[in-house]
């Protein structure tokens, strides 16, 4: 059976591959690669790479997509996507969101950073440098999965007809849901910036 026909197969297939890519070169320069730290980092990446990417499709391609499916009166419309694309898409979404956040917190955890980020550095003295700038990241993603599973996936469900409401109730539900998306579209920028400048300094 070939692997690629499934998306299951497909992950597990990567894993594989990364495994043996590993393995094959291993030398010096990989006794700290395998440590719990990096399978933490190398799983939170992996899951941010998931949640990210989709509010990314779905800020960038699907909306604006939907938009203009909805103003072109001869066309296919969006049922479509609606009705099979958008739940799935919702449903990587919403679980790449939980476990990058909690692959980021284990990470925290896993250096002893974790009060320390979500005080932001300010609980030492002189200020924990290194703690403020992840901080400033793991708020924004906290923020973020907040919107996600409190703001952007009830209020979906409302519009893709998944629970009963009225057109009041959809329309309400559609402009909270697409605020809160693009909300978390704009926090994702400094938050990559914080979670990379971590360790490799600030942009700027």
């Amino acid at each position: 059976m070939n692997p690629l026909k499934s998306i299951g197969g497909t992950i597990i297939g990567g894993f594989v591959l990364a495994i043996i890519i590993m393995l094959v070169t291993k030398g010096n320069h990989m006794v700290a690669g395998v440590s719990a730290n990096a399978i933490i980092i190398w799983l939170h990446v992996l899951s941010g790479i998931t949640w990210i990417g989709l509010l990314y499709y779905f800020n960038f391609v699907q909306v604006p997509a939907l938009g203009e499916a909805a103003a072109d009166e001869g066309g296919p419309g969006g049922a479509g996507i609606a009705k099979y694309v958008a739940p799935r898409a919702l449903w990587w979404f919403r679980w790449g969101a939980l476990a990058t956040w909690l692959t980021g917190a284990a990470f925290l955890f896993h250096k002893g950073q974790f009060l320390n980020a979500f005080l932001l550095g300010l609980n030492t003295d002189p200020i924990n440098q290194y703690a403020m700038t992840i901080g400033v990241g793991a708020w924004l993603g906290t923020i973020m999965l907040f919107n996600v599973w409190v703001l952007i996936w009830p209020n979906q469900k409302k519009v893709l007809g998944m629970v009963e409401a009225t057109a009041e109730e959809v329309a309400k539900a559609k402009n909270t849901a697409f605020l809160a998306s693009r909300s978390n579209t704009l926090m994702s920028i400094p938050m990559a910036m914080s979670m990379v400048g971590a360790g490799h300094g600030w942009l700027m």
